[in-house]
């Protein structure tokens, strides 16, 4: 059977660089490794073919004798027959690259016993999301014990290697054409064994206890913002890493002011002979302090005006977010009997000089219902 060139079977150019080889072989590995296509004999050589094109072409002299000579520069030294010199242990080494031990749980010895990572939600107000604040977070974690340092062994001992696995934390098992590596059913993946387990944490080197840390929370975080603190997690078991504490950030309602992103917004009431006539008003700003805005004769109901830098500081920036004001209009719901008097002598006016835009809208309805 003709062999396919080892580029068409990996999909990449002569000139793809070793990343876009590497990325690619990994992609048609996950798709058609053994495991995942349950006895597929096509999947199978599949996989077989493009495990051999990568062991070539990742290695800058066979891939440099494959582009002169092609296939037959591995013919005659085990190239025509399977993979060329590329036994089934050098495939397990290059498999365990990309994915650890497949199918044996991936972590290695030094990661195995790594603590889990925690999360803690914190509310905070507009106005300290503004300014930025120091917060205490108290909860409760794994710690590593006292009484063992963490290793889990009895003070006075020390874990024994494991003679099971001789201390790598997993084996391998060949099955036909392959190699599986699997964690050590014996140390659990840990490359030791207790013989005398720690009576404080019963072997396992942690315990349940209180933290107390203190968090600089920046200015401009917002809803979702994520901060992690590392190592402030779950204790590792004997004698592994801790996990890291990540915070969620959520910021409260206001009762002026509504946020989006680095600007803020609010809905600014005023009566309409001031948006009719024109005023000069003060208003509120985030930091506390009052800004003038003069809202000009004759303003609409919407209209929006925009103070520039006084929205929320942009996290890890020096620039700040703007300020929008909305004017909404408040039309009294009852008049006095003045009010009304001068209301009426106001509306015979306008009805004998109409405003230009009313005007025009109703023309427009008289052709349309005489069009009708």
């Amino acid at each position: 059977m003709t062999k396919r060139d080892y580029y068409d079977v990996l999909g990449v150019t002569k000139s793809a660089s070793k990343d876009e080889i590497k990325k690619s072989y990994r992609k048609l590995a996950l798709k058609f490794h053994p495991d995942k296509t349950k006895g597929d004999k096509t999947s199978e050589e599949r996989f077989k073919e493009a495990s051999e094109a990568y062991h070539i072409l990742s290695d800058d002299k066979r891939k440099a004798n494959y582009d002169q000579f092609g296939h037959a520069a591995f013919e005659g030294s085990g190239g025509g027959q399977g993979f060329g010199g590329f036994d089934t242990s050098s495939f397990s080494d290059i498999f365990e690259d990309f994915f650890g031990d497949f199918g044996g749980g991936n972590a290695s010895r030094r990661t195995s016993n790594r603590g889990n990572d925690l999360r803690y939600d914190v509310n905070i107000s507009l106005e300290n999301a503004y300014k930025g604040l120091e917060k205490n977070v108290q909860y409760t974690t794994s710690k590593k014990c006292s009484s063992c340092n963490g290793s889990g062994a009895a003070k006075g001992s020390k874990p024994i290697k494991c003679s099971y696995c001789a201390g790598r934390g997993k084996v391998r098992t060949n099955q036909g054409f392959f190699t599986i590596q699997q964690t050590c059913p014996q140390c659990g993946g840990y490359g030791e064994t207790i013989g005398s387990p720690c009576k404080n944490c019963g072997g396992n080197g942690k315990n349940q206890g209180s933290e107390n840390v203190t968090v600089k929370i920046p200015k401009g975080v917002d809803d979702g913002t994520r901060i992690r603190l590392s190592g402030k997690g779950e204790a590792g078991s004997k004698g592994g890493s801790s996990g890291d504490l990540y915070l969620f950030i959520s910021i409260d309602n206001h009762n002026i002011f509504k946020r989006s992103e680095e600007n803020l917004y609010y809905e600014l009431p005023i009566t309409f002979s001031n948006a009719a006539l024109g005023t000069t008003v003060e208003v509120p700003s985030i930091d506390g302090g009052k800004s003038k805005i003069k809202i000009p004769a004759g303003t609409q109901h919407g209209k929006q005006f925009r103070l520039k830098g006084k929205g929320m500081p942009i996290l890890r920036r020096s620039a700040y977010g703007d300020l929008y004001i909305r004017v909404v209009t408040q039309v009294p719901s009852s008049l006095s009997k003045r009010q009304k008097e001068i209301l009426e002598e106001f509306n015979e006016i306008e009805n004998n000089k109409p405003d230009p835009v009313i005007k025009s809208f109703f023309e427009k309805a008289k052709k349309f219902w005489k069009s009708s």
